[in-house]
């Protein structure tokens, strides 16, 4: 059998793919019971919901707590009973941490086609929550969602993301060789999903854009077009083949803001900065429950052609993602310029830098205001 042939053979939905996919329907069961057998996910819900009477008879509730977890859940049998529920939580979470989200552009895509969305990334759990909603709001398909191994550290945390269409990129590997296999095999699940018509959500990164400088890193464009080389092709022409479109997502308050400033000043004080073992689940969590303020998406259109290398490649994406960015008084005040922002909006941003270490605040300002210095590059 030829290799071509091998090639057109092989489906998403291959057993070569279990490592790296998402759930599917008939494991949807098999994960929700993970979840809610999962000690440290009935610990955490007795100690946010039931404080005081966790202290003393923690051990006494916990088979109730996971009885009511299993009665809340029993209705879902598929991944799309799952996100929808995952989109009725995210509603509620725009509707009481936001002051109002923006789409622009998602209308335009067709139905039930495959796209690879790649946006600017500054938050783990938010950017492409808030992809998948406005794809939602505006009846097409959710994506699948690529995340990083460094995410999977608690099995329910695993379980989550893989009912919520997450696939597994392999961060962690070191050796040159096992990595170049891994990321040839992510690259290949990345081209069979958007010829199978899913779309696929990917940062234009490895980790956030901590500073607020979004700029694609070209080995994320490298990594994704190996594939195209397994099929012969160059990279112009299969990278223009995956629908990419890009996603310039702007946050008028960034709930981990004071964080990011912390990490980058740690690094440049010690040199390195050493991450908590559950950091990562804390950057979700305050991601999900802090104040963002003003939000907006836009998506482009497909981009075909006019590139012939990963290097004009990013250019093309970080052109649109920089041009695309909202400028909210939290960006334009970190810039300098006051000129039509209210004092009102004035005094809400100054007064949340003052609240912050004195060491920290100007980084966490040089954060907001490279999305204006960028703007007109």
């Amino acid at each position: 059998m030829s290799e071509e042939l091998n090639l057109k053979t092989i489906t998403t939905n291959d057993p070569i793919f279990d490592d790296i996919r998402p759930c599917n329907d008939s494991e949807v069961e098999s994960e929700l019971n993970k979840i809610i057998s999962d000690k440290m996910v009935i610990n955490n819900i007795l100690k946010f919901r039931y404080p005081l009477l966790y202290k003393t008879f923690g051990f006494a509730l916990k088979p109730f707590v996971k009885a009511i977890l299993k009665k809340k859940v029993a209705h879902i049998k598929t991944i799309k009973d799952f996100q929808d529920i995952v989109a009725d939580f995210v509603k509620k979470m725009i509707a009481t941490t936001t002051d109002g989200i923006e789409l622009v552009g998602f209308d335009k895509l067709e139905k039930n086609k495959g796209y690879l969305f790649i946006s600017n990334h500054r938050d783990i759990s938010l950017d492409p929550a808030f992809i998948d909603i406005a794809l939602h709001m505006t009846g097409n398909n959710t994506v699948r969602i690529a995340i990083g191994d460094n995410l999977l550290r608690m099995p329910a945390v695993t379980s989550l993301m893989r009912l919520n269409r997450s696939f597994i990129v392999k961060r962690s590997i070191e050796a040159p060789r096992e990595k170049l296999k891994a990321l040839t095999h992510l690259s290949e699940y990345i081209g069979l999903s958007i010829a199978e018509n899913n779309s696929i959500w990917i940062a234009q990164r490895e980790g956030r854009a901590k500073d607020g400088n979004d700029k694609t890193e070209d080995a994320v464009l490298k990594m994704i077009s190996l594939y195209g080389r397994q099929k012969k092709q160059d990279f112009a022409t299969y990278m223009s083949s995956l629908n990419i479109v890009p996603v310039s997502i702007s946050y008028e308050y960034d709930p981990n803001d004071l964080a990011k400033a912390n990490e980058l000043y740690e690094k440049e004080k010690n040199g390195v900065y050493k991450k908590d073992q559950f950091e990562d689940i804390d950057t979700i969590t305050r991601g999900i429950r802090g104040y963002k303020g003003h939000v907006k998406l836009v998506a482009g259109t497909p981009i075909k052609g006019g590139f012939e290398s990963a290097e004009e490649l990013s250019n093309i994406i970080d052109k649109f993602i920089w041009s695309n960015y909202q400028m909210y008084p939290s960006t334009l005040i970190s810039a300098g310029i006051t000129e039509g922002v209210s004092e009102e909006d004035k005094k809400k941003f100054l007064d949340r830098i003052a609240s912050y270490p004195k060491h920290l605040q100007d980084r966490v300002k040089a954060m907001y205001a490279n999305a204006y210095f960028n703007k007109d590059k």
